[in-house]
């Protein structure tokens, strides 16, 4: 199972009206065991990517966005990536980030322990917690 670790940035950008978590497009970036994402990350461009050549599509689909009683939970479907056309270079980090923001703001990431390789043909699903959200707000 993978670990859930949020960035430090996140916290303020939410203030700061960075993110519209209801209607942002929220995309996948994959992370090579040595080019791990550290806390004080705050953008896209602080990460060593992997090529995503041989890789379906990493956009994220919000199922739901709201509050009950005070409690705000993002839901996020889970996504199905796919290696197509060659295999897919080895990856350990899952991060989602706002691909709406103007400076690809980071939100999160996930760590699987260790490297996670596909082969052509080959798919890792994504699996997101549905009751519990990607993410709650108290």
């Amino acid at each position: 199972m993978a670990t859930y670790n949020k960035f430090n940035s996140f916290v303020e950008a939410l203030a700061e009206k960075v993110h519209n978590l209801g209607s942002d497009t929220l995309t996948v970036a994959l992370c090579a065991t040595a080019n791990a994402p550290v806390a004080g990350n705050t953008q896209l461009s602080n990460l060593t990517q992997i090529s995503y050549t041989n890789l379906s599509s990493r956009v994220l689909t919000t199922s739901a966005s709201a509050q009950t009683s005070g409690t705000y939970k993002l839901t996020i479907a889970d996504l199905v990536l796919t290696a197509s056309g060659g295999s897919v270079a080895s990856f350990q980090y899952v991060v989602i980030y706002n691909d709406t923001a103007t400076n690809d703001e980071l939100i999160c990431w996930f760590d699987y322990g260790s490297a996670v390789t596909l082969a052509s043909g080959e798919t890792l699903t994504l699996d997101f917690d549905a009751a519990n959200g990607l993410l709650q707000l108290v």
